[in-house]
């Protein structure tokens, strides 16, 4: 069977449509019917660019949001103010990095409210306006599958920290319940959910970086038991589950190790699980899927990252396809889909990779796994 081809999620945004966003972001004057008349005008484009590329399955590129997890403060109650920054472990080793990356620009400028009170949506108008511009866009260029991002309870709870609720617990229960209808919404639309799930690994280094393993494995346990409530009643098969340590260049020397995460990301009620193997400190562990094969099921899906997203090499199709053949040789081709590590456009305005190498690391991105399919 054919390894199709897809990437995380966000792609780089113009700046016209960076600044109708950060406009909105600041509580500025903006004119509302040209904020949308772009937002329709971005996604038709940004998707014309996917299809152009060879992406099989693709998405909105996140146009409208601010970022993948805080987009949350717009569409729901119970969100105010901003919130500390916690740089992760592996800068705080290096701190004259993590200082060139705060001078430099490195780091991305956005409110990170805190839960301040009950977290209630505010309605569906904005994921509908989302959902229909994808689906208008991908009728005008020939895309026949689509997917759509939505933030997991978890991640939500790392970047959103809890003022408001009793306990941690407790404010995953409500998130968990304010977003079924979310991701419920997306699926009844015809797409495929992509839940963003970084809390199951970057806030080991991030959030949690005192506790021993396996007493964050425990969170990240309670997170997974939160996102899987939310899913009651969807099918799996319509769902795709994203794990990273974090998309930012650095050292990595701090992230927990995938075989150590394994059960519990195989643990979400989802069928596709996509990771990152490109990340030099994660290349390797395409061997925990081949030693941990037996406890794969049957039904799920690999999407390993076969390009990088921090970085304007543009990796070789030969590289990509090498990539993907190891996967092939442990699941079979029909259980592999070629992706990116992470997300090019993961917050608004910032990203490591020149938006037209974004593009060119896609296309490479479809040619590796077409030589793959050559292959197997």
């Amino acid at each position: 069977m054919t390894i199709r081809v897809t990437h995380v999620g966000s792609l780089p945004r113009t700046q016209e449509t960076v600044d109708f966003i950060f406009a909105r972001e600041r509580e500025e004057p903006y004119d509302e019917q040209a904020f949308a008349a772009q937002m329709t005008a971005a996604c038709d484009e940004v998707v014309r660019r996917q299809v152009e590329a060879g992406i099989d399955i693709v998405s909105d590129g996140e146009t409208s949001k601010i970022s993948y997890a805080t987009y949350v403060k717009d569409r729901y109650t119970g969100f105010s103010g901003d919130s500390p920054r916690n740089a992760p472990a592996d800068l705080k080793k290096f701190p004259s990095f993590l200082k060139r990356l705060a001078e430099g620009g490195g780091t991305p400028k956005y409110a990170r409210p805190m839960c301040t009170g009950p977290v209630k949506s505010k309605g569906q108008d904005e994921l509908k306006t989302d959902i229909a511009n994808l689906k208008a866009a991908m009728a005008n260029h020939g895309a026949t599958q689509g997917f759509m991002n939505a933030a997991s309870p978890g991640v939500i709870s790392l970047f959103l920290q809890n003022e408001h609720y009793g306990s941690r617990d407790e404010y995953l229960a409500a998130l968990s319940d304010a977003m079924a209808a979310e991701y419920r919404t997306i699926v009844d639309a015809g797409l495929y959910l992509q839940l963003d799930c970084p809390d199951l690994a970057l806030s080991r280094h991030m959030l949690f970086a005192d506790l021993s393993d396996a007493e964050f494995l425990k969170i990240a346990a309670s997170h997974v038991e939160a996102l899987n409530n939310a899913l009651q009643g969807i099918d799996p098969s319509r769902i795709r589950v994203h794990i990273c340590w974090g998309n930012y260049e650095g050292p990595h020397v701090c992230d927990i190790p995938m075989d150590t995460v394994f059960s519990t990301f195989l643990g979400v009620n989802a069928d596709q699980l996509l990771f990152e193997t490109s990340n030099p400190r994660h290349a390797h562990e395409w061997q925990v899927f081949r030693d941990r094969k037996a406890e794969i099921p049957d039904r799920k899906i690999l999407v390993p990252g076969v390009v990088d997203t921090t970085s304007n090499f543009v990796e070789h199709p030969e590289v990509v396809a090498e990539r993907l053949l190891r996967f092939a040789g442990i699941v079979g081709s029909g259980r592999v889909i070629a992706s990116s590590d992470c997300g090019f456009g993961t917050f608004a305005g910032f990203g490591s990779v020149d938006p037209e190498i974004a593009y060119a690391k896609l296309g490479s991105l479809s040619e590796g796994a077409a030589l793959a399919n050559s292959r197997v």
